[in-house]
């Protein structure tokens, strides 16, 4: 599987990158490299294309959800990566200011559509015919030919960050192999240009460099850190899950756990997505209650229905099913929930956030970087528990007896009574 899904992710790496070489030389009329990498690869294509493989497989019988996540996937990782890329090389890499319905330039609606089609084509066609061509070559082959690839992808990304900061003769060894890497691509890109064009242009392209000056801030966890954004984590998690408690006590007329962690109330689905409107959305979170509730809302949904898909792959359960209710797609979310997140998003940095984005700051540097770490350790160890105790709970459903001292350990401490109480919506997949 994961030799598959790297060989996936090595062709929708050389695809994109061979589109966009060919669909600059049609716009521009000249070669550019568009990779960030020195080898001919886009990762935002790869990243995407085995994201919207994974989470959206089970949509490939219909069409406009199918279309509609693409895109939703697709802008948000491509929004994610124009940020990164800026930050960490001060490089604007593309604009679409001049686009209509654009955001700052980074993503804009004309390219979500050509992502949602992408998306499209690559889940129906694309991903049958390449796992086609991979099964032609022999098992053994295979895989030493993606070791190959892998080390020379790891060379080529430690290439690339020394080049992006300032280190990139410090490896010489390194520096010569993505030098060839750098060569091989530019005769690639030179004969894709040659192609589409049918002329060369051997202009080097100029990048929009984007220096901006950094002020340092006295305050703990100023602006979006990874302080606040853990802290924000912790909070979001707790509060999360008792919202869930309260509202399913309402709705349900009993108690009912919620967590997603066997010790304490947190739930990782509300943690992260709060940790990560925040990440995305910081520089927006003084626009409109309207803007935040549909942004809210199309992100809320997509988050939930891949973190479905994810748990259901890792753990081999489902912990929420929505098929009973309205407007669901594969009981995985439904439409009044991802209303529901969009209020939240609303809520969140309309009421709670601004107090909250005050409280941490306001922290002492030295007090609040060692609560910081120490909730780090404590949620990191949390997770792993409660991974292993899931795994090992689905392994007691299967009538697999402890094997290990650890196998034993679980079974005292998390018990079938503990986990039930704990997880009372946990499915088993068999």
């Amino acid at each position: 599987m994961l030799y598959q899904l790297f060989w996936l992710f090595l062709a929708f790496s050389f695809l994109g990158w061979c589109l966009e070489v060919a669909a600059t030389a049609v716009r521009l009329g000249q070669y550019r490299d568009r990779g960030v990498l020195h080898g001919p690869l886009c990762l935002v294509y790869g990243i995407t294309g085995c994201l919207i493989t994974i989470a959206l497989r089970e949509l490939s019988g219909g069409w406009f959800f199918l279309f509609l996540f693409s895109a939703l996937y697709a802008t948000v990782v491509e929004w994610i990566a124009g940020h990164l890329l800026e930050h960490y090389s001060h490089t604007r890499w593309w604009d679409y200011s001049d686009c209509k319905w654009n955001l700052d330039g980074y993503i804009c609606l004309s390219a979500s559509v050509v992502w949602g089609a992408l998306g499209l084509v690559t889940v129906k066609w694309l991903v049958p015919l390449l796992m086609r061509l991979y099964q032609l070559v022999p098992a053994g082959l295979a895989h030493v030919l993606l070791w190959i690839f892998a080390i020379l992808l790891v060379i080529d990304l430690l290439g690339t960050a020394l080049t992006l900061g300032g280190l990139r003769y410090k490896l010489p060894r390194v520096d010569e192999v993505n030098n060839r890497l750098a060569n091989l691509t530019l005769r690639m890109g030179l004969w894709i240009f040659d192609r589409t064009e049918r002329r060369m242009r051997t202009k080097a392209p100029q990048l929009d460099l984007i220096r901006p000056k950094r002020t340092k801030s006295t305050a703990f966890a100023a602006g979006c850190s990874f302080y606040k954004i853990f802290l924000l984590f912790v909070i979001g998690a707790f509060l999360g899950d008792i919202t869930e408690t309260i509202f399913c006590r309402i709705t349900a007329g009993y108690w009912m756990s919620r967590s997603s962690l066997v010790w304490g109330p947190f739930s990782i689905v509300w943690g992260l997505a709060i940790a990560l409107v925040t990440q995305v959305l910081y520089k927006y979170k003084d626009r409109s209650a309207f803007w935040l509730f549909g942004m809210g809302t199309l992100l809320g949904g997509a988050y939930e229905y891949l973190c479905s898909v994810f748990t259901e792959i890792v753990f081999g359960a489902v912990f929420w099913d929505y098929s009973a209710l309205p407007f669901n797609l594969g009981g995985r979310i439904n439409l009044l929930y991802c209303f529901f997140w969009g209020l939240a998003a609303v809520a969140w940095f309309k009421v709670l956030f601004p107090p909250l984005d005050r409280l941490i700051e306001s922290l002492p540097r030295r007090g609040g970087t060692i609560l910081t770490w120490c909730l780090v350790v404590f949620m990191a160890v949390n997770m792993i528990v409660s991974s292993a105790a899931l795994i090992r709970y689905d392994a007691r459903l299967e009538g697999v007896a402890a094997q290990t001292s650890l196998d034993t350990l679980l079974d005292e401490h998390f018990d079938d009574s503990y986990m039930q109480r704990v997880y009372p919506k946990l499915v088993h997949m068999n």
